[in-house]
């Protein structure tokens, strides 16, 4: 049975720029030909990521497909589900994880907050990339901090065996002294462990496709990024 290739984009929290990754990401691949189609399991508090991810897609999936989870309170969603008196198994969501793959070539799936959120019962995003990930990648905030934040995070994968990892840090509006560092201490900390750079996108800019200036100056980046050579993946 044909199921595709599957890249989980993780964070080291909440808000640092997952969704803007996986919509770049998932244009790039699309544009150059490859069946890509995306996925958010978990939102909370709203469903504008979701409905970002649908549109990118040309609508190929619905809204419910794209984002089978989703909860009003602004949660992480184990603890919403509690809320609403609902139980989620992680086999659930390998269910309609293993419907869209069926459906293309490569999956793009966006995890909900950090890598150790509360997802369901007794699983987190970890949980989910153990059994279902094929390459992970890893977003994070290219400021004072990450270089602790990503460390663990990435340490906390590799301790389980997931070795096929990458990291992305995300420039800000505005930087601090670390940003020029960030990469480079990174790269000494969790070697082996390619590390990528992205500019500030703009204010209020979801992906800016529509800025071909600036979309192509990170086109070569996000080939970089989406290259898993173990995977034969080659875009």
């Amino acid at each position: 049975m044909h199921r595709a290739t599957i890249i989980f984009i993780t964070g080291t929290d909440t808000g640092v720029g997952k969704t803007v990754l996986t919509g770049l990401l998932l244009h790039y691949l699309r544009e150059k030909g490859i069946k890509t189609l995306a996925m958010k399991p978990f939102c909370s508090g709203n469903r504008r990521d979701a409905k970002l991810l649908k549109t990118l897609q040309s609508d190929e999936l619905t809204e419910d497909e794209v984002n089978p989870y989703y909860f009003k309170e602004s949660l992480a969603p184990m603890v919403a589900a509690r809320k609403n008196r609902q139980q989620i198994s992680l086999n659930c969501v390998l269910g309609k994880i293993r419907n869209l793959q069926k459906r293309c070539d490569l999956l793009l799936i966006e995890g909900a907050g950090g890598l150790l959120a509360p997802l369901g019962e007794r699983f987190t995003n970890k949980d989910i990339i153990a059994k279902v990930a094929d390459g992970v990648l890893v977003v994070g905030r290219n400021r004072l901090g990450t270089i602790n934040h990503t460390a663990m995070t990435v340490e906390s994968m590799q301790d389980q065996g997931i070795q096929r990892i990458k990291v992305v840090l995300m420039d800000g509006r505005f930087t601090d002294d670390s940003a020029e560092t960030n990469c480079e201490i990174l790269q000494e900390i969790v070697a082996g462990v390619p590390i990528f750079r992205l500019p500030f996108l703009g204010v209020n800019h979801s992906i800016p496709i529509d800025s071909k200036k600036t979309y192509r100056n990170i086109k070569k980046t996000l080939a970089l990024v989406s290259r898993f050579d173990t995977l034969g993946l080659f875009f």
